[in-house]
Protein backbone atom coordinates (compact mmCIF):
# COMPACT_ATOMS: atom_id res chain seq x y z
CA UNK A 1 0.00 0.00 0.00
CA UNK A 2 1.01 3.47 -0.87
CA UNK A 3 2.64 5.58 1.83
CA UNK A 4 0.75 8.81 2.08
CA UNK A 5 3.24 11.75 2.85
CA UNK A 6 1.17 15.13 3.58
CA UNK A 7 2.00 19.09 4.00
CA UNK A 8 2.16 22.23 2.35
CA UNK A 9 5.32 23.77 3.86
CA UNK A 10 8.76 22.18 3.77
CA UNK A 11 8.83 21.67 7.25
CA UNK A 12 5.33 19.66 7.33
CA UNK A 13 6.44 17.55 4.81
CA UNK A 14 9.90 16.47 6.91
CA UNK A 15 8.41 15.55 9.52
CA UNK A 16 5.78 13.76 7.50
CA UNK A 17 8.04 11.93 6.48
CA UNK A 18 9.91 11.57 9.98
CA UNK A 19 7.01 10.08 11.25
CA UNK A 20 5.95 7.41 8.63
CA UNK A 21 9.47 6.72 9.44
CA UNK A 22 9.20 6.52 13.15
CA UNK A 23 5.54 4.63 12.76
CA UNK A 24 7.53 1.98 10.69
CA UNK A 25 5.10 2.62 7.45
CA UNK A 26 8.01 3.64 5.44
CA UNK A 27 10.69 1.04 6.33
CA UNK A 28 14.30 0.77 5.65
CA UNK A 29 15.42 1.08 2.50
CA UNK A 30 11.74 2.31 0.80
CA UNK A 31 11.89 4.70 -1.78
CA UNK A 32 10.21 7.85 -1.16
CA UNK A 33 8.29 9.57 -4.43
CA UNK A 34 10.24 11.15 -7.12
CA UNK A 35 10.37 15.36 -6.78
CA UNK A 36 8.43 15.84 -9.66
CA UNK A 37 5.36 13.25 -8.25
CA UNK A 38 5.64 14.15 -4.65
CA UNK A 39 5.32 18.15 -6.09
CA UNK A 40 2.35 17.44 -8.06
CA UNK A 41 0.63 15.12 -5.31
CA UNK A 42 0.67 18.08 -2.49
CA UNK A 43 -0.03 21.23 -4.77
CA UNK A 44 3.99 22.42 -4.01
CA UNK A 45 7.01 23.89 -5.97
CA UNK A 46 9.17 21.23 -6.70
CA UNK A 47 12.12 22.68 -4.86
CA UNK A 48 10.51 22.82 -1.53
CA UNK A 49 10.30 18.74 -1.86
CA UNK A 50 14.00 18.93 -3.31
CA UNK A 51 14.79 21.02 -0.15
CA UNK A 52 13.25 18.28 2.30
CA UNK A 53 14.82 15.64 0.98
CA UNK A 54 17.88 17.17 1.00
CA UNK A 55 17.43 17.49 4.89
CA UNK A 56 16.41 14.21 5.63
CA UNK A 57 19.87 13.27 3.91
CA UNK A 58 21.78 15.33 6.19
CA UNK A 59 19.59 14.76 9.37
CA UNK A 60 20.18 10.83 8.46
CA UNK A 61 16.80 9.32 7.67
CA UNK A 62 17.38 9.13 3.84
CA UNK A 63 20.19 8.58 1.49
CA UNK A 64 20.73 8.99 -2.08
CA UNK A 65 21.23 6.27 -4.47
CA UNK A 66 21.73 7.78 -7.85
CA UNK A 67 19.26 6.16 -10.60
CA UNK A 68 18.00 4.35 -7.60
CA UNK A 69 16.83 7.58 -5.99
CA UNK A 70 15.91 8.87 -2.53
CA UNK A 71 15.28 5.89 0.39
CA UNK A 72 14.99 5.32 3.87
CA UNK A 73 18.34 5.25 5.24
CA UNK A 74 19.09 1.13 6.69
CA UNK A 75 20.38 1.41 10.19
CA UNK A 76 24.13 -0.26 10.56
CA UNK A 77 24.03 -3.73 11.11
CA UNK A 78 25.60 -4.86 14.81
CA UNK A 79 26.48 -8.20 13.05
CA UNK A 80 28.75 -6.42 10.61
CA UNK A 81 30.81 -5.27 13.34
CA UNK A 82 33.50 -7.02 14.77
CA UNK A 83 33.00 -9.13 17.66
CA UNK A 84 32.63 -12.90 18.55
CA UNK A 85 30.57 -14.33 16.74
CA UNK A 86 28.15 -17.93 17.34
CA UNK A 87 29.46 -20.04 14.58
CA UNK A 88 30.67 -23.32 14.56
CA UNK A 89 33.85 -22.81 12.17
CA UNK A 90 37.20 -21.13 12.70
CA UNK A 91 36.39 -17.62 13.69
CA UNK A 92 38.65 -15.53 12.05
CA UNK A 93 36.68 -12.46 11.55
CA UNK A 94 36.14 -11.42 14.86
CA UNK A 95 39.01 -8.91 15.25
CA UNK A 96 40.03 -9.64 18.75
CA UNK A 97 43.84 -10.32 20.42
CA UNK A 98 43.37 -13.14 22.88
CA UNK A 99 41.70 -12.97 26.18
CA UNK A 100 44.71 -14.60 28.21
CA UNK A 101 47.34 -12.13 26.20
CA UNK A 102 45.73 -9.38 28.21
CA UNK A 103 46.75 -8.06 31.93
CA UNK A 104 45.01 -9.54 34.87
CA UNK A 105 42.51 -6.97 36.00
CA UNK A 106 42.56 -8.54 39.80
CA UNK A 107 46.41 -8.20 39.66
CA UNK A 108 46.17 -4.18 38.64
CA UNK A 109 43.19 -3.44 40.89
CA UNK A 110 45.19 -4.63 43.63
CA UNK A 111 48.53 -2.19 42.77
CA UNK A 112 46.44 0.82 41.74
CA UNK A 113 45.22 3.36 44.02
CA UNK A 114 41.58 3.35 43.82
CA UNK A 115 39.75 5.95 46.01
CA UNK A 116 36.71 8.27 45.57
CA UNK A 117 35.95 11.25 43.62
CA UNK A 118 33.83 13.75 43.93
CA UNK A 119 32.29 17.00 41.76
CA UNK A 120 34.54 19.33 41.54
CA UNK A 121 37.40 17.53 41.63
CA UNK A 122 40.06 17.95 38.15
CA UNK A 123 38.92 15.69 35.40
CA UNK A 124 41.83 14.32 34.42
CA UNK A 125 44.04 12.87 36.74
CA UNK A 126 47.31 14.27 37.31
CA UNK A 127 49.56 11.16 36.03
CA UNK A 128 47.61 10.07 32.79
CA UNK A 129 48.17 14.20 31.86
CA UNK A 130 51.60 13.72 32.29
CA UNK A 131 51.80 10.79 30.71
CA UNK A 132 49.91 11.96 27.58
CA UNK A 133 51.95 15.05 27.30
CA UNK A 134 54.91 12.83 27.62
CA UNK A 135 53.49 10.08 24.65
CA UNK A 136 52.61 13.02 21.98
CA UNK A 137 55.68 15.38 22.62
CA UNK A 138 57.45 14.23 19.66
CA UNK A 139 54.52 14.18 17.34
CA UNK A 140 52.15 17.14 17.88
CA UNK A 141 53.34 21.04 18.02
CA UNK A 142 53.92 22.39 21.56
CA UNK A 143 51.12 24.05 21.90
CA UNK A 144 48.85 20.78 22.25
CA UNK A 145 45.97 20.29 24.19
CA UNK A 146 45.35 17.17 25.96
CA UNK A 147 41.87 15.36 26.55
CA UNK A 148 40.74 12.26 27.28
CA UNK A 149 37.81 10.30 25.63
CA UNK A 150 35.85 6.43 26.08
CA UNK A 151 38.04 5.27 23.27
CA UNK A 152 38.98 5.27 19.77
CA UNK A 153 35.21 5.81 17.98
CA UNK A 154 34.21 7.79 20.94
CA UNK A 155 37.49 10.36 20.05
CA UNK A 156 36.16 10.13 16.65
CA UNK A 157 32.50 11.26 16.81
CA UNK A 158 33.70 14.38 19.85
CA UNK A 159 36.08 15.75 17.18
CA UNK A 160 33.64 15.44 14.28
CA UNK A 161 31.31 17.59 16.47
CA UNK A 162 33.57 19.81 17.56
CA UNK A 163 33.70 20.99 13.72
CA UNK A 164 31.47 19.21 11.57
CA UNK A 165 28.28 19.37 10.79
CA UNK A 166 25.15 16.76 9.15
CA UNK A 167 25.93 16.24 5.68
CA UNK A 168 29.51 17.22 5.78
CA UNK A 169 31.64 14.88 3.80
CA UNK A 170 34.32 12.86 5.83
CA UNK A 171 37.48 11.26 4.02
CA UNK A 172 38.27 8.16 4.78
CA UNK A 173 40.55 5.21 3.67
CA UNK A 174 38.98 2.60 1.32
CA UNK A 175 38.45 0.10 1.96
CA UNK A 176 37.68 1.82 5.92
CA UNK A 177 37.01 -0.11 9.24
CA UNK A 178 33.49 -0.60 9.91
CA UNK A 179 33.59 1.32 13.36
CA UNK A 180 34.49 4.55 12.14
CA UNK A 181 32.49 4.75 8.85
CA UNK A 182 29.29 3.67 11.20
CA UNK A 183 30.20 6.67 13.51
CA UNK A 184 30.50 8.99 10.77
CA UNK A 185 27.10 7.72 9.51
CA UNK A 186 25.36 8.31 12.47
CA UNK A 187 26.48 11.77 12.65
CA UNK A 188 24.81 12.14 10.06
CA UNK A 189 28.01 12.95 7.53
CA UNK A 190 29.30 11.46 4.78
CA UNK A 191 32.14 8.80 4.42
CA UNK A 192 33.75 9.64 1.54
CA UNK A 193 36.34 7.02 -0.02
CA UNK A 194 39.86 7.20 -1.33
CA UNK A 195 41.85 4.55 -2.15
CA UNK A 196 44.68 2.97 -0.26
CA UNK A 197 47.83 0.91 -1.21
CA UNK A 198 50.81 -1.20 0.39
CA UNK A 199 51.68 3.05 1.36
CA UNK A 200 49.02 4.21 2.60
CA UNK A 201 46.33 6.72 1.23
CA UNK A 202 46.81 7.48 -2.61
CA UNK A 203 47.52 11.24 -2.09
CA UNK A 204 46.29 12.03 -5.84
CA UNK A 205 42.58 10.73 -4.93
CA UNK A 206 43.08 12.71 -1.66
CA UNK A 207 43.58 15.85 -3.35
CA UNK A 208 40.39 15.64 -5.79
CA UNK A 209 38.56 14.84 -2.96
CA UNK A 210 39.45 17.68 -1.09
CA UNK A 211 39.11 19.97 -3.92
CA UNK A 212 35.14 19.01 -4.18
CA UNK A 213 34.46 20.18 -0.80
CA UNK A 214 35.11 17.53 1.71
CA UNK A 215 35.41 19.19 5.20
CA UNK A 216 37.87 16.43 7.23
CA UNK A 217 40.10 13.70 6.75
CA UNK A 218 40.46 10.27 8.94
CA UNK A 219 43.76 8.61 8.86
CA UNK A 220 45.28 5.25 10.47
CA UNK A 221 48.88 5.30 10.33
CA UNK A 222 49.72 2.16 11.60
CA UNK A 223 47.63 -1.29 11.69
CA UNK A 224 44.98 -0.45 9.45
CA UNK A 225 41.95 -2.15 9.48
CA UNK A 226 41.09 -4.04 7.29
CA UNK A 227 44.17 -3.86 5.41
CA UNK A 228 47.47 -3.74 8.06
CA UNK A 229 48.84 -0.84 6.22
CA UNK A 230 51.41 1.27 7.66
CA UNK A 231 52.31 4.66 6.10
CA UNK A 232 55.80 4.68 4.68
CA UNK A 233 57.56 7.99 5.24
CA UNK A 234 57.36 9.06 1.77
CA UNK A 235 53.43 8.70 1.92
CA UNK A 236 53.29 10.72 4.82
CA UNK A 237 55.12 13.35 2.94
CA UNK A 238 53.01 13.90 0.13
CA UNK A 239 49.81 13.40 2.60
CA UNK A 240 51.12 16.44 4.35
CA UNK A 241 51.91 18.67 1.43
CA UNK A 242 47.93 17.85 -0.29
CA UNK A 243 46.72 18.66 3.23
CA UNK A 244 48.99 21.64 3.43
CA UNK A 245 46.56 23.39 0.54
CA UNK A 246 43.72 22.83 2.81
CA UNK A 247 44.42 24.30 5.93
CA UNK A 248 41.04 24.50 7.19
CA UNK A 249 40.19 20.65 6.68
CA UNK A 250 39.92 18.64 9.98
CA UNK A 251 42.48 16.23 10.50
CA UNK A 252 42.00 13.42 12.64
CA UNK A 253 44.53 10.72 13.04
CA UNK A 254 43.21 7.60 14.29
CA UNK A 255 46.47 5.51 15.75
CA UNK A 256 44.63 2.96 17.77
CA UNK A 257 47.95 0.19 18.11
CA UNK A 258 50.03 2.84 19.34
CA UNK A 259 50.71 0.44 22.49
CA UNK A 260 51.62 -2.37 20.10
CA UNK A 261 52.96 -0.77 17.49
CA UNK A 262 56.58 -1.07 16.20
CA UNK A 263 56.05 0.30 12.72
CA UNK A 264 57.58 4.18 12.99
CA UNK A 265 54.81 7.23 13.45
CA UNK A 266 54.99 9.53 10.24
CA UNK A 267 53.58 12.86 11.32
CA UNK A 268 50.26 13.56 8.51
CA UNK A 269 49.34 16.73 9.74
CA UNK A 270 50.88 20.13 7.63
CA UNK A 271 52.50 22.55 9.29
CA UNK A 272 49.71 25.32 8.80
CA UNK A 273 47.01 22.67 9.04
CA UNK A 274 44.25 24.65 11.61
CA UNK A 275 42.27 21.81 12.99
CA UNK A 276 43.56 18.43 14.28
CA UNK A 277 43.05 15.58 16.59
CA UNK A 278 45.12 12.74 17.21
CA UNK A 279 44.12 9.79 19.28
CA UNK A 280 45.84 6.44 21.22
CA UNK A 281 43.33 3.90 22.55
CA UNK A 282 45.14 1.57 25.35
CA UNK A 283 42.23 -0.88 24.70
CA UNK A 284 44.14 -2.86 22.01
CA UNK A 285 47.01 -3.30 24.21
CA UNK A 286 45.15 -3.20 28.04
CA UNK A 287 41.82 -5.00 26.83
CA UNK A 288 38.66 -3.56 25.25
CA UNK A 289 36.62 -2.69 28.84
CA UNK A 290 39.45 -0.62 29.62
CA UNK A 291 38.01 1.73 27.25
CA UNK A 292 40.32 4.83 27.39
CA UNK A 293 41.85 7.22 24.45
CA UNK A 294 44.44 10.04 24.86
CA UNK A 295 43.49 13.02 22.19
CA UNK A 296 46.13 15.32 21.51
CA UNK A 297 44.62 18.15 19.43
CA UNK A 298 44.98 22.19 18.48
CA UNK A 299 44.16 24.67 21.17
CA UNK A 300 40.66 25.54 19.70
CA UNK A 301 39.29 21.89 19.23
CA UNK A 302 40.78 21.27 22.93
CA UNK A 303 38.90 23.40 24.27
CA UNK A 304 35.81 22.39 22.57
CA UNK A 305 36.70 19.21 23.21
CA UNK A 306 36.77 19.29 26.76
CA UNK A 307 33.42 21.82 27.21
CA UNK A 308 31.54 18.78 26.52
CA UNK A 309 34.13 16.78 29.00
CA UNK A 310 33.26 18.93 31.80
CA UNK A 311 32.43 17.78 35.27
CA UNK A 312 28.22 16.73 35.59
CA UNK A 313 28.87 15.92 31.67
CA UNK A 314 30.32 12.67 30.76
CA UNK A 315 33.89 12.29 31.71
CA UNK A 316 35.98 9.46 31.77
CA UNK A 317 35.78 7.57 35.60
CA UNK A 318 39.06 8.82 37.07
CA UNK A 319 39.15 4.80 38.61
CA UNK A 320 39.37 3.95 35.24
CA UNK A 321 42.09 6.23 34.75
CA UNK A 322 43.92 4.80 37.51
CA UNK A 323 43.61 1.68 36.65
CA UNK A 324 45.09 2.67 33.25
CA UNK A 325 47.56 4.71 34.37
CA UNK A 326 48.78 1.66 37.26
CA UNK A 327 49.43 -0.46 34.08
CA UNK A 328 50.79 2.28 31.73
CA UNK A 329 53.83 2.48 34.50
CA UNK A 330 53.84 -1.52 34.93
CA UNK A 331 57.47 -2.37 33.98
CA UNK A 332 55.70 -6.57 34.07
CA UNK A 333 52.80 -4.74 31.81
CA UNK A 334 55.07 -3.19 29.33
CA UNK A 335 57.24 -6.36 28.93
CA UNK A 336 53.47 -7.99 28.58
CA UNK A 337 52.50 -5.65 26.31
CA UNK A 338 56.12 -6.16 24.00
CA UNK A 339 54.96 -10.20 24.30
CA UNK A 340 51.77 -9.31 23.09
CA UNK A 341 53.25 -7.34 19.97
CA UNK A 342 55.88 -10.14 19.01
CA UNK A 343 52.59 -12.69 19.25
CA UNK A 344 50.95 -10.71 17.03
CA UNK A 345 53.30 -10.09 14.59
CA UNK A 346 54.66 -13.44 13.99
CA UNK A 347 51.04 -14.45 13.72
CA UNK A 348 50.76 -12.48 10.62
CA UNK A 349 54.32 -13.95 9.44
CA UNK A 350 53.30 -17.45 9.17
CA UNK A 351 50.44 -16.82 7.26
CA UNK A 352 51.87 -14.21 4.97
CA UNK A 353 55.21 -16.91 4.48
CA UNK A 354 52.45 -19.79 3.82
CA UNK A 355 50.44 -17.68 1.24
CA UNK A 356 54.03 -17.07 -0.23
CA UNK A 357 54.56 -20.90 -0.10
CA UNK A 358 51.73 -21.33 -2.31
CA UNK A 359 52.13 -19.10 -5.40
CA UNK A 360 49.93 -15.21 -3.04
CA UNK A 361 52.06 -12.54 -2.35
CA UNK A 362 51.28 -9.86 0.31
CA UNK A 363 52.82 -6.19 -0.15
CA UNK A 364 53.80 -4.84 2.93
CA UNK A 365 54.28 -3.74 5.87
CA UNK A 366 51.86 -4.87 7.54
CA UNK A 367 50.77 -4.43 11.20
CA UNK A 368 48.10 -5.66 13.45
CA UNK A 369 45.78 -8.27 14.45
CA UNK A 370 44.19 -8.63 10.97
CA UNK A 371 45.87 -9.63 7.22
CA UNK A 372 44.52 -8.61 4.07
CA UNK A 373 44.27 -11.30 1.36
CA UNK A 374 43.52 -10.39 -2.19
CA UNK A 375 41.40 -12.51 -4.70
CA UNK A 376 40.02 -12.96 -7.91
CA UNK A 377 35.99 -12.24 -8.28
CA UNK A 378 33.48 -11.61 -5.80
CA UNK A 379 35.04 -11.52 -2.33
CA UNK A 380 31.34 -12.73 -0.69
CA UNK A 381 31.99 -15.57 -2.61
CA UNK A 382 35.35 -16.34 -1.54
CA UNK A 383 34.33 -16.18 2.26
CA UNK A 384 31.59 -18.67 1.19
CA UNK A 385 33.56 -21.22 -0.61
CA UNK A 386 36.10 -20.89 2.75
CA UNK A 387 33.33 -21.58 5.18
CA UNK A 388 33.56 -24.68 3.25
CA UNK A 389 36.75 -25.68 4.49
CA UNK A 390 36.01 -24.75 7.64
CA UNK A 391 36.99 -21.13 8.02
CA UNK A 392 35.21 -17.49 8.89
CA UNK A 393 36.94 -14.57 7.64
CA UNK A 394 35.37 -10.92 6.68
CA UNK A 395 34.75 -10.09 2.97
CA UNK A 396 36.82 -7.16 1.44
CA UNK A 397 32.97 -5.88 0.35
CA UNK A 398 31.94 -5.24 4.28
CA UNK A 399 34.29 -2.34 4.58
CA UNK A 400 33.92 -0.87 0.97
CA UNK A 401 33.21 2.80 0.58
CA UNK A 402 33.69 3.92 -3.00
CA UNK A 403 35.30 1.38 -4.14
CA UNK A 404 34.96 -2.45 -4.37
CA UNK A 405 37.96 -4.07 -2.40
CA UNK A 406 38.90 -7.53 -3.72
CA UNK A 407 40.01 -8.91 -0.72
CA UNK A 408 39.59 -10.91 2.75
CA UNK A 409 40.18 -9.86 6.30
CA UNK A 410 41.66 -12.41 8.04
CA UNK A 411 42.20 -12.07 11.88
CA UNK A 412 45.58 -13.48 12.76
CA UNK A 413 45.91 -14.05 16.40
CA UNK A 414 44.15 -17.65 17.14
CA UNK A 415 46.63 -18.95 14.27
CA UNK A 416 49.00 -21.82 14.85
CA UNK A 417 51.69 -22.32 12.81
CA UNK A 418 50.34 -25.18 11.49
CA UNK A 419 47.12 -23.74 10.79
CA UNK A 420 48.68 -21.09 9.10
CA UNK A 421 49.70 -23.47 6.68
CA UNK A 422 46.38 -24.84 6.42
CA UNK A 423 44.23 -21.96 5.86
CA UNK A 424 47.08 -20.49 3.13
CA UNK A 425 46.33 -23.81 1.28
CA UNK A 426 42.63 -23.57 1.41
CA UNK A 427 42.62 -19.52 0.41
CA UNK A 428 44.89 -20.57 -2.58
CA UNK A 429 42.94 -23.12 -3.88
CA UNK A 430 39.24 -21.95 -3.10
CA UNK A 431 39.43 -18.11 -3.60
CA UNK A 432 42.21 -17.58 -6.22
Amino acid sequence: MKVKIKGQTGQELFESVRCLIASGELKEGDALPPVRELAAEVGVNRNTVAGVYQRLVKSGLAETKGRLGTRVKSRQSSQQQDGITETKLMDLADGNLRKEWFPSLDQLAAKAQLRQFVYGEAPILPEIERFGREWFKDICPPNMGLSITSGAVDSLERLMSAHLLPGDQVIVEDPCYLGSSTAIKLAGMHPVGVSIDSDGMVADELESKLSKGARAVLITPRAHNPTGCCYSKQRAEAIREVLSRYPNVLVLIDDHYALLAEQPYYNLIAENSMYWGVFRSVSKGLGPDLRLAFVAADPVTTERLQSRLTIGMNWVSRILQSLVITALKSDSIDQQLQVMSQHCRQRNQWLIEALEANGLSIQGPVEGVNLWVPVNGDPQASAYELSKHGWLVRPGSQFDIDGKALGLRVTTTKLSQELALQLAKDIVSACT
